[in-house]
């Protein structure tokens, strides 16, 4: 099987194998430490956008024990994810220092989480709860001090609340809110590039839902930013969580009512209208011209290909 096979139609990273959180037994601290004494509870080692992999003979693995988080550098602090087959797992970070150290050993080795997955080097069924772990450990980090006050706060709650021992207040993590759209005219769809996508890929527009705006609204102001693209008839898809470092994708599909494109250039590289011939060679990454579409591992290559497979709002 290959990465590709991993994510199907309607199923990409992130969104499937979902964890029992077990919210009741954040507030319990007497619990969470017999959990985290268990045999079996295990850890996910997390720093900045990779992950601590233990190296063994059939391939890189990302569950630790405890133990050997603490081993390889990882700080004591631990984040309560929640149970997967009632097994206590559990999020920690660790300094670039320690991450240095790594560098020369053999057993062990701290890898982007993006290639990873993409490689299929890392199981599907662990990646819902990667995210948790990633998310979270990366607002613990960005987020140690007190916004009212500047006092160091501490973490509470199994590591889902931290509190100022100053002023009293609570902080909580965050969810930022990005809509992503497939928009489509007729029998072509419009997708865009930034400059940092890798060369001949294309994908479909996004951008974050500012204050006290719907996610209606949010799809046409940025569709028209990015492009000069009118739409109208904003439908919802799906949603994919997107721990870099938190958001939440929020999948659209729209309607355009022009076709002159007008491209932001300090947005995109580019932006074009594909037909849909053209879109599913992308997908297939046999386009004559090298270019491709999104990585099932995105939200967007489902988009795409639900409209490649389906009719012109893309419903298969």
């Amino acid at each position: 099987m290959t990465a590709f096979d991993s994510f199907p139609l309607g199923k990409p990273a992130f969104v499937t194998h979902i964890l029992d959180r077990a919210a009741h037994l954040r507030s319990d601290d007497s619990k969470l430490m017999a959990l985290e004494e268990r045999r079996d509870a295990r850890a996910y080692v997390v720093h900045r956008d990779s992950l601590v992999m233990k190296q063994e003979a059939e391939g890189p693995h990302a569950l630790l024990t405890i133990e050997e988080a603490l081993k390889f550098g990882a700080n004591p602090g631990t984040i309560f994810l929640g149970l997967r087959d009632n097994a206590p797992l559990f999020g920690m970070g660790i300094s670039a220092a320690a991450v240095e150290s790594l560098l020369s050993r053999n057993d062990v080795k701290a890898s982007e989480l993006r290639g990873m997955v993409m490689q299929g080097l890392v199981p599907v069924e662990q990646l819902s709860a990667i995210a948790v772990a990633k998310s979270m450990v990366n607002w613990h980090q960005r987020h140690g001090y007190c916004a009212n006050c500047g006092t160091r706060t501490a973490m509470r709650e199994g590591g889902w609340k931290r509190e100022c021992p100053n002023c009293k207040a609570e902080h909580f993590p965050r969810t930022d809110p990005v809509v992503i759209m497939l928009v489509t005219s007729g029998d072509k769809v419009l997708m865009g590039r930034q400059k940092q996508f890798p060369p001949g890929m294309y994908s479909c527009l996004a951008g974050f839902v500012e204050a006290a705006e719907t996610i209606e609204d949010a799809v046409r102001r940025e569709i028209f930013e990015e492009s000069g693209i009118r739409c109208t008839d904003v439908n919802y898809y799906m949603t994919q969580p997107w721990p870099y470092p938190s958001s939440l994708m929020i999948g659209c599909t729209a309607r355009a009512t022009t076709d002159d494109i007008v491209v932001d250039r300090s947005e995109l590289e580019d932006a074009r209208w594909f037909d849909r011939a053209e879109a599913t060679l992308m997908l297939k990454r046999q386009h004559p011209d090298g270019l491709a579409g999104p990585h099932p591992f995105a939200i967007a290559h489902h988009l795409l290909g639900r409209w490649v497979h389906g009719g012109e709002d893309g419903r298969a």
